[in-house]
């Protein structure tokens, strides 16, 4: 009997514990329901950022996968991993948290709409949290699907840093491009604040040296994912013209399509990608 796929979602956002209803925060809860009711397994993670109430959503955190240092422009940050409940989808959220880059703060801006100034610190803890969780778990996923800019660096790490790791050796990285961008680029030094073993200046040469902003960081996520799947029609067109340039599988969006049917034409997606795998 074949081992059921496995798929990891590295999200940004998520409903209800985002508590606006956005057509991404609801996509991103409806698609691993859809797809452990067809039989895969799934892992989720969101960033545990600071309104997510942890006594109303019955958020308690995981001693044993929690501990871990991240050490982001020689600064330690502890990893701390939270997990919750979505009862009535079966489904199961990890939160990615550290005192003081997610759980003080709300969201990527503070209360003035400013965005904040480590938001490249958060990126950066994020994706290497997710990873390292999905290691201690010791769980190997066939499909890792990236929503939202915050999960960008992620497939960077998971080709370079983490590329040798049985867990991720034949992984397909999925990249799903939305609307939601930021505008305060990230400093000239960020290629180096995230740089681990495993990673080169030529992995990070295209972002070295100059401010990074939106279409920069998304660039490098297009570069090292394995397929795009386009979640709005208001995707950054230059970020469309690059992506094409790369010849990757991709899959269109569909204005004003139901849910249940792009979580259909993803499974299909998915499947013939990994079809090259078996």
């Amino acid at each position: 009997m074949k081992e059921p796929k496995r798929i990891l979602f590295v999200s940004q956002q998520i409903y209800p514990y985002l508590e606006e209803e956005t057509p991404t925060r609801m996509r991103n809860r409806q698609m691993p329901e859809y797809f452990q009711a067809r039989g895969f397994e799934t892992r989720t993670f969101m960033p545990k950022f600071g309104e997510i109430n942890e006594r109303r959503n019955q958020l308690h955190e995981v001693i044993r996968l929690s501990g871990m240092n991240l050490i982001i422009d020689d600064t330690d940050h502890p990893l701390l991993i939270k997990v919750a409940s979505i009862q009535q989808a079966r489904i199961q959220i990890y939160f990615i948290d550290n005192d003081d880059l997610f759980h003080r703060r709300k969201g990527v801006v503070d209360a003035d709409g400013v965005e904040y100034a480590d938001n490249d610190h958060r990126v950066i803890f994020y994706a290497r949290g997710a990873i390292e969780t999905v290691k201690k778990l010791r769980w190997t996923p066939n499909i890792i699907l990236c929503s939202g800019w915050m999960s960008a660096l992620a497939p960077l790490y998971l080709k370079k840093a983490y590329g040798d790791e049985p867990f991720f050796a034949n992984s397909k990285i999925v990249l799903m491009l939305d609307d939601n961008e930021y505008s305060k680029p990230f400093g000239t030094n960020f290629s180096e604040k995230l740089r681990i073993d495993g990673i080169t200046n030529n992995d990070v040469r295209s972002i070295a040296g100059f401010p990074v902003g939106y279409e920069e960081l998304m660039r490098l996520a297009i570069d090292y994912s394995d397929a795009i799947v386009y979640a709005s029609d208001k995707v950054n067109q230059r970020l469309v013209n690059y992506a094409e340039t790369k010849s990757k599988p991709t899959l269109p969006y569909i204005d004003q399509e139901e849910v249940t049917d792009t979580c259909k034409r993803q499974w299909d997606f998915y499947q013939t990608l990994l079809e090259k795998n078996d």
